[in-house]
């Protein structure tokens, strides 16, 4: 039987027996959150390590309270889908918030980030490639969509006060957000941790008198002018499968947020607080979004939540908007400039920031000038789960293989003929997986800008997500067991 065992042979220092109680201040990380964070990809030292995994609920709260799930609930209804189906797909698809909370569990056990746990994964030098891709690119694109949705919000307001809708406004609303995002992205994992329990109160409080709104003018009993049947409703619910569980399986950058806890934390209780803190507002908040399309023309998501607040409310929301989405960029932007160390690039962690907000509000102004937000949003949400479903499936799988059992000073070594150097630096199970499950999922996917091949034959059904999470997945198994590069101790019962 396989399990997860924050224990590991030759790790530096002795493993704690069981979880680690919290200091009930975490006075040292308080400190730290009004100072820059300095610390890069380097491990976290012992007595740096503070606090109980229960501190993660917060952390993947507040960036959950969103207005995007507003958005991709109500574009459920739009699809076509009934009140019922709609909240079925939202119900199951956060399920993957799971995966998250899993890969979360390493990150006290190696002590680094996910972007060089992930070295164990496809080797030093293969694993250089992946966080190009992973890290950077698609890092970069989650920071320009979520900016567009703020963006979106913040350019309202400023037309609600009579400010001249032009390019240089909008840019300079961009602008001005992901400065305040990447401000928390500096300051780092003690502002995080700090900070985010208080948003995840306040961005809740007005996220539930929204919901109230929304609630007076839902139509319970809505059915859909021409309800969907057969075929139509199959593929209608795989995307809406897959746009839903696309944000989870983009967050394999959650060891970052767990990597300061004890080494001895329950790896249990970190995938439950993580899990549970992303999936319970998910979950809410979408559903919310998809009520909201019942009464409302959500093909306009700001415009229709708009109509059924007081005025004086509305600047209230767009803040939240505003807030929530640099709580959400700020822990991308943060995991990202960590990625960029991983890869090799000699810069501190800081200036890396400043890279990857630089790419990502680029990104953000070509979305907001030039396409459709809410076209911008399925189609990038349905595409990119050909990248993140597999990459997850992997590192989900290795864990499981080694029982958690990471060693983060052999994780930092990038010499030749180092632990994870494999064959000249690759990892051909893990870039094997990586490829075959991205095909896989290519093959099954449906989206406005691609259909594959696999999925057209079928009627258009999209499961891009559960067939290149199941492909790579058992590549992985396969070729770790055909090339012996998991030893058989690390995964024996």
């Amino acid at each position: 039987m396989t399990t997860l065992n924050p224990d590991s042979p030759g790790s530096p220092g002795p493993a704690s027996p069981g979880p680690v109680a919290a200091s009930p201040r975490d006075a040292h990380t308080f400190d730290l959150a009004g100072h820059p964070e300095t610390r890069g990809i380097d491990q976290v030292p012992t007595d740096e390590r503070t606090g109980h995994p229960r501190r993660l609920f917060a952390v993947w709260a507040a960036p959950n309270v969103s207005y995007l799930s507003f958005v991709v609930g109500g574009g459920l209804i739009l699809m076509g889908l009934t009140l019922p189906q709609a909240i079925g797909v939202i119900l199951a698809g956060n399920l993957l918030w799971i995966c998250t909370g899993v890969v979360a569990a390493s990150g006290p056990v190696a002590g680094t980030s996910g972007s060089v746990i992930s070295r164990a994964m496809y080797g030093v030098i293969g694993n250089k490639v992946v966080l190009v891709l992973t890290g950077w690119l698609i890092a970069a694109a989650y920071l320009a969509l979520n900016w567009s949705a703020a963006s979106v919000a913040g350019l309202g307001l400023a037309d609600r006060y009579g400010l001249p809708g032009s390019a240089p406004v909008e840019a300079a609303v961009i602008c001005a957000i992901a400065a305040g995002t990447l401000l928390i992205a500096i300051y780092g994992y003690a502002l995080i941790v700090r900070l985010y329990t208080a948003l995840s109160i306040m961005l809740t409080a007005v996220f539930v008198v929204v919901t109230g709104y929304v609630l007076a003018e839902a139509d319970w009993s809505y059915a859909p002018a021409e309800p969907l049947h057969g075929a139509a409703l199959a593929a209608t619910l795989g995307a809406g499968f897959t746009i839903i569980a696309s944000t989870p399986l983009s967050y394999s950058n959650s060891p970052d947020l767990a990597r300061y806890l004890p080494r001895g934390s329950s790896p249990f209780a970190i995938a439950g607080w993580t899990a549970l803190g992303a999936y319970l507002p998910s979950v809410v908040f979408t559903s919310v979004g998809a009520l909201a399309a019942t009464g409302l023309d959500m093909s306009d998501p700001q415009a229709a939540l708009e109509s059924v607040m007081p005025g004086w409310f509305i600047p209230v929301f767009v803040i939240a908007v505003v807030t929530n989405t640099m709580a959400n960029n700020g822990m991308t932007a943060y995991s990202a400039s960590l990625s960029i160390q991983s890869v090799g690039v000699r810069l501190a962690r800081i200036p890396a920031v400043m890279v990857i907000g630089v790419l990502g509000t680029a990104m953000t102004l070509y979305a907001i000038l030039v396409f459709d937000f809410l076209t911008s949003v399925n189609t990038m949400l349905q595409l990119v789960v050909a990248v993140t479903g597999p990459a997850m499936a992997v590192a989900v799988t290795d864990l499981l293989l080694r029982r958690n059992r990471y060693n983060g000073a052999d994780l930092l070594e990038q010499e030749r003929g180092g632990p994870f150097w494999y064959h000249r630096g690759v990892h051909w199970a893990g870039v094997a997986a990586l490829v075959v499950g991205g095909l896989v999922a290519a093959m099954w996917v449906n989206t406005s800008f691609w259909t594959g091949p696999i999925a057209a034959a079928t009627g258009d059904v999209d499961l891009a997500i559960p067939s290149g999470m199941a492909a790579a997945a058992l590549t992985y198994w396969v070729v770790t067991r055909v090339l012996g590069t998991i030893p058989r101790a690390h995964s024996a019962s």
